[in-house]
């Protein structure tokens, strides 16, 4: 059975009426404890009402009854969702007397999803989403149109202010599907109740991606009191359509356009399976290039697993043992190599796996990690068929794809002989801490911290300023390696890098070790010049590429010199910004000299401590991954080879930057 095929079954006849609607419990303490439900209070939490909404659209779309979903953000940060889907049923569900669109609304773990058949697959299995955006709102509006009738309800902080009305015949054009109107509650989400159409926008056009041919339209028709500041000078409207017939390969195809990255074969190679029960199937797009870096993104009824599962796992299992099945049947491995690893496979590949099945098991709330044991079997079984084929009928490429393993292989191996080498090195010396090195008293990582401090001069204010019981200082000096155009064994040979490596004693690569750390912050504290800059982005790329963990689980920070200090009499004022200076400047009248710093290596300890050491008072700013994609993007454009996509990315954020002239 294709997907096709399988599509065609879940638009079979099954019934979707108020009966379909089935209760678990009623809808409780969500105001009270809304983390629990949409994950925090903050800006995630409040875009993830927005999604949970567009959700119950795409849901219907996998239904396969609906092909276009119109998302606009109004005055007053006013949220609009429609869709052209069967619309909400409107028939009283028996148990509770209450039409079925209220039941969806008003009870938590209500809907058409838990049994009966509306679904065969859907990405939220809780049923909790119309619900608590109803009960997070200050007021919320729903519309349905069903047999040419327009029905309408009114809800207020999740109760209904008007019974379900019949408002006679749906206006010309509108012949079935839901209308979704809500405001966000500011009593809930006080510390901001403004959307990011930037945000949104990487959401909806990947679900567009994901759904080949729905069309979602997302337009943004505040004024710009109402937007973000960074959003402020766009035009109103401002609008943008995603619909793409490629699906995960036209995914596969932009994610390699944004990355800048050259791909070593022209065509995208996709295949697609479907289980022989019809209750799954599984679809994989992927293209190699000449990064050194993978990327494969995993989805489980659209939602991102992004700590993979049994579908990844079976994709990756799968890609190993047909690549170095092929490359023994025609003798690119001889009889004495070694097979290839996972990562020599995988080196540069670019992957988006979607798989869609009925009864989606994740391990943990978060949702992010599949479960399914079924799915491994399914993916790796289509992965080895379709891949050995594609090799077999595509020979060229095949050696291209080979070429790049190779090398891959030949460059591991090169990085175990110098890890090797280094870890030997390291037994022969006394320590195997790098000398320059001024390390704290403390063992216990909750308190340690470890500042990597640009020059010998900062770092000498930094060794006389700090706290010895629980501060390091590792000085670095001159330019280091850019590991974007390098592989793991470059960095082994590197002198810059090799003492950062060696003082948070994790390994790197496969190597890494967390629970070997040895300073719970890593602090990098630089100039607030173009060379602090470069420093600071070397060293960030190096962690994102070779560390990851560090930077996913908090402990990378970036300290926050003061660019100013302003002195009165015999008080010193210290300012972080142009404006913080000018209000300074402004509170205390004249009289005042100001002292623009350069560099760290213009404060003497006490300064250093006082400002950017001390933490009762310094400001630090955390490090955090948000967005895989996005961050790869970045330090691909930025660090990568190619100057034309680096020319077009600063130009495109000059207006966004803070100049120092």
């Amino acid at each position: 059975m294709d997907i096709n095929e399988m599509t065609d079954m879940t638009k079979a006849e099954k019934a979707y009426d108020g009966d379909q609607i089935q209760v678990l419990e009623g809808l409780e303490a969500v105001r009270k404890r809304p983390g629990m439900y949409i994950g925090s209070t903050g800006p995630r939490g409040l875009h993830h009402l927005v999604y949970e909404i567009v959700d119950n659209a795409i849901d219907e779309a996998l239904a396969g009854f609906c092909d276009k979903i119109d998302v606009r953000l109004l005055p007053g940060n006013v949220v609009y969702v429609s869709d052209n889907g069967r619309g909400i049923p409107v028939g009283v569900q028996h148990k509770t007397g209450l039409p079925a669109v209220t039941v969806v609304f008003t009870i938590l773990h209500a809907g058409g999803k838990f049994g009966g058949g509306s679904y065969k697959v859907s990405g939220g299995l809780h049923g909790v989403g119309a619900s608590v955006v109803n009960a997070l709102s200050t007021w919320l509006e729903v519309e349905v149109v069903s047999e040419g009738i327009l029905y309408f309800q009114r809800f207020e902080r999740g109760k209904a202010v008007t019974e379900l009305e019949n408002r006679g015949p749906a206006p010309e054009g509108r012949t079935r599907g839901t209308v979704v109107r809500f405001q966000a509650d500011p009593e809930i989400f006080k510390e901001t109740t403004v959307y990011e159409y930037d945000v949104l926008q990487k959401r909806l056009r990947e679900q567009a991606f994901l759904n080949a041919g729905v069309n979602i339209q997302l337009t943004d028709q505040r004024p710009p009191e109402d937007r973000p500041e960074s959003e402020q000078d766009r035009e109103i409207p401002y609008a943008n359509t995603y619909c793409y017939e490629g699906g995960v390969s036209s995914f596969v195809e932009y994610i390699n356009t944004t990355k800048s990255a050259d791909v070593i074969h022209p065509d995208v190679i996709h295949f697609a399976a479907a289980a022989e029960d019809g209750n799954s199937t599984a679809e994989i797009a992927m293209q190699y290039t000449d990064s050194y870096q993978e990327q494969i993104l995993s989805f489980a009824n659209n939602i991102h697993t992004t700590d993979g599962g049994t579908h990844e796992d079976g994709f990756k299992r799968s890609l190993t043992r047909v690549m170095n099945d092929y490359a023994r049947k025609y003798n690119i491995l001889k009889e004495n190599d070694k097979n290839l690893s996972g990562e020599d496979v995988r080196e540069g590949l670019t992957c988006i796996i979607s798989v869609k099945l009925k009864e989606a098991q994740f391990e943990g709330q978060t949702k992010a990690k599949l479960g399914n044991t079924e799915m491994s079997s399914l993916v790796s079984s289509m992965v080895y068929k379709n891949m050995m084929a594609y090799l077999e009928e595509n020979p060229a490429t095949a050696r291209t794809i080979f070429d790049k393993a190779l090398s891959a292989s030949r460059a591991r191996e090169a990085a175990r002989k110098a890890r090797d080498l280094a870890r030997r090195k390291n037994a022969l010396e006394s320590t195997t801490l790098p000398g320059k090195l001024a390390d704290c008293q403390s063992r216990d990582v909750e308190e340690t911290e470890i500042y990597i401090v640009e020059g010998d001069s900062a770092g000498g204010s930094a060794k006389g300023g700090r706290d010895r019981k629980f501060q390091a200082i590792l000085p670095l000096w001159g330019k280091m390696l850019n590991v974007e155009k390098a592989r793991l064994d470059k960095v082994y040979s590197n002198e810059k890098l090799m003492p950062v490596v060696m003082a948070l004693g994790t390994g790197i690569g496969e190597d890494f070790d967390l629970s070997k750390l040895r300073y719970g912050k890593i602090i990098i504290m630089a100039d607030a010049d173009v060379d602090g800059s470069h420093i600071r982005t070397l060293l960030l790329t190096f962690f994102f590429r070779f560390m990851r963990p560090l930077v996913e689980e908090g402990h990378v920070y970036l300290a926050q010199p003061p660019l100013f200090r302003i002195t009165k009499g015999k008080r010193h004022y210290y300012a972080f910004s142009d404006p913080q200076r000018d209000q300074i400047m402004a509170e205390l009248g004249s009289g005042y000299e100001i002292q623009r710093y350069k560099g760290l290596g213009e404060m003497d300890s006490e300064q250093l401590w006082e400002t950017t050491m001390n933490p009762e008072t310094r400001t630090m700013r955390r490090v955090e991954v948000e967005d895989a994609i996005e961050a790869d993007e970045v330090f691909t454009v930025l660090m990568g080879d190619k100057v034309e996509p680096r020319r077009d990315f600063i130009m495109k954020r000059a207006k966004e930057a803070n100049w120092d002239v």
